[in-house]
């Protein structure tokens, strides 16, 4: 007898009687006697991606039982599409039916006609909702990570990788958290250019966190130069992997919290040109840890220029980046617990690495 082994297929479509076109490849998997429809998650109305003149799809996503092979499954749900009527003109145009193959037990396959785990599952909210509906204890079999854990990351986001745009990785966190350790970590294994903060030429910088609040907008617009300076999209190679100890987002953070009101309305001025010519991330990776420990961090690292830090002003930073990524549409967050993360643990680095390549298009992709 055969192995069953459990497969989770991808379905939607935007033309036509959406619902029924779901119903008829559900039902048509049903009479295959080699699959067993399990469970079906709810059906969600999702916006199409990559062109927003289309119309609206519905989307869901079944378990099932099968003792076919991957390949075959692959091929079954290939001949349902073509019997439901479906025709291909390209990889965003509209469609009666789609029938993807997400997961297939705990396989990783690469060929010419089928990747699994499909490539981009773990970009798509309408995907994951269904799966977490189903299973959200799964693990990715590549990513390592649960379904729960990857729906998080989105913010009920829909994310479509561009080759186009630089292949920027934002490492956010507040002061003390260990940003720039963890961004020369993740450039040397992913063999990629890193860009840190000029703290050290900053020249306004030790006088501001000294109290001479008069040079607080000096610093800021010092900071503010440098980082679209660097973070410039004509500066940024497309394809290119690209890891920042820093979000650029977090400038309006630090002028509100040092600037007076007269300063802050002169910088928020200035601010939207420069942030006009930034790359936005296409990944963000925001660590996290208590405020009180990235205090001893700072004490113990020792540079002159922050040892009047007070644990409020991190304690208000904390909540002002926990505001910033509540909601944060932009690209997936892959959020840290430092608890449970260390940046000395080679096994660490290359786990988050590895994920690191999944979010992003690179030259050799």
């Amino acid at each position: 007898m055969a192995k069953q082994e459990t497969a989770y297929i991808g379905l939607g479509g935007n033309l036509g009687d959406r619902h029924d076109h779901i119903r008829d490849a559900l039902n048509m998997l049903a009479e295959n006697k080699h699959i067993d429809v399990a469970r079906v998650s709810d059906v969600v109305e999702t916006a199409a991606l990559a062109q927003t003149n289309q119309p609206k799809y519905l989307n869901a996503v079944a378990e099932i039982k099968t003792t076919l092979s991957a390949e075959d499954l692959y091929k079954t749900l290939a001949d349902i599409e073509t019997g439901l009527g479906r025709v291909r003109n390209g990889k965003w145009s509209p469609r009666i039916i789609d029938l993807d193959l997400l997961l297939f037990g705990r396989e990783v396959i690469s060929t010419p006609d089928l990747t699994v785990p499909h490539p981009q599952m773990h970009l798509r909210s309408f995907v994951l909702k269904g799966f977490c509906q189903l299973n959200g204890d799964l693990l990715h079999p590549v990513l390592k990570e649960s379904v729960n854990e990857l729906a998080n990351r989105l913010s009920g986001s829909d994310f479509a990788p561009d080759p186009n745009l630089p292949q920027l990785v934002s490492v956010a966190g507040i002061i003390g958290v260990g940003k720039t350790t963890l961004t020369k970590k993740l450039s040397s294994s992913l063999g990629c250019r890193i860009l840190l903060e000029p703290y050290d030429t900053n020249p306004f910088m030790p006088d501001v966190y000294a109290g001479k609040k008069e040079l607080a907008l000096d610093s800021q617009l010092y900071f503010l130069t440098s980082r679209t300076r660097q973070l410039n999209n004509n500066t940024l190679a497309r394809r290119q992997i690209a890891v920042s100890d820093y979000i650029f987002d977090k400038e309006l953070i630090y002028a509100r919290r040092l600037l007076d009101a007269q300063q802050l309305a002169l910088y928020e001025e200035i601010y939207p040109p420069s942030a006009a010519k930034v790359a936005a991330p296409v990944l963000v990776i925001y660590m996290q840890d208590s405020p009180q420990e990235c205090l001893e961090r700072i004490h113990r690292r020792n540079r002159p220029y922050e040892q009047e830090i007070e644990l409020q002003f991190l304690e208000a930073l904390d909540c002002d980046y926990q505001r910033l990524f509540a909601d944060w549409k932009t690209c997936p967050v892959i959020r840290i617990s430092m608890s449970q993360f260390d940046c000395t643990q080679d096994a660490d680095i290359e786990h988050l690495a590895n994920q690191v390549k999944s979010y992003v298009i690179c030259n050799d992709s």
